[in-house]
């Protein structure tokens, strides 16, 4: 807390030496120093102030008043400090329930993506633009080789996805969609690479999630949608 003014001709010395005398506690002159402040810090130093005044000088009303106000200000900050703590503390609590309840399930985010599981299938997801009369997924191989593909036919707009069945277990593909409309016009697609999460880490400000097919835990900010439960 900022030093208090004191408005008058004795100095915070003596004002401290009388406020010592006043409570009759001679640890006060020491326990509080300008630089700590309390409310109950400043109402004693005010009681003694108004006592030991010159008369001749009498402490300044409208700086008493401000000091009263700064008195109110610090006590408001440090109310609402507490209050944005406890806020702060309920948010995470609840992003901790958010990230555990996605354990087991698989998560998309931007990419493309797929990792098979032990069973060598891979699901895959993205979102089209508009309707496609015809469809497909092409897997590639790490090495760029086409891998498989996956006919989906037709599509409405929107959130898709796709299973392929054909992949060697904890291999990684990625994947391109290809679709077109009824005029034979291409329809844009937006991949999305999916994993299964396999734990919650809290060792950051914030939980991420830990998934299997990638060492890099992932923000829970960068899920575009939940797929669910993974297969088995």
């Amino acid at each position: 807390m900022s030093n208090l003014a004191i408005p008058s001709t004795t100095t915070a010395a003596s004002v401290a030496a009388s406020i010592t005398a006043f409570s009759g506690n001679s640890s006060a002159s020491t326990s509080s120093s300008a630089a700590t402040l309390t409310q109950q810090d400043f109402l004693q130093l005010l009681t003694a102030q108004l006592k030991y005044q010159t008369p001749s000088s009498p402490a300044d009303p409208t700086q008493l008043a401000s000091e009263f106000a700064a008195i109110s200000t610090v006590n408001g900050i440090t109310q609402l400090n507490s209050q944005v703590s406890s806020i702060q503390a309920s948010a995470a609590a609840a992003q901790m329930a958010q990230a555990s309840s996605l354990v087991g399930k698989q998560v998309a985010v931007s990419g493309n993506m797929i990792t098979a599981n032990a069973n060598g299938v891979a699901e895959g997801a993205f979102d089209l633009s508009s309707a496609a009369q015809s469809s497909s997924v092409t897997i590639f191989s790490s090495s760029g080789a086409v891998a498989g593909t996956v006919n989906l036919g037709s599509l409405q707009a929107g959130q898709q996805s796709f299973t392929w069945s054909q992949g060697t277990a904890g291999s990684q593909y990625t994947y391109q969609v290809n679709a077109t409309n009824s005029s034979g016009t291409a329809v844009s697609a937006t991949p999305y690479s999916v994993y299964t999460v396999s734990g919650v880490n809290i060792s950051g400000s914030s939980p991420t999630l830990n998934v299997q097919g990638n060492a890099t835990p992932l923000p829970i900010s960068s899920v575009q949608t939940v797929l669910g439960a993974a297969s088995p």
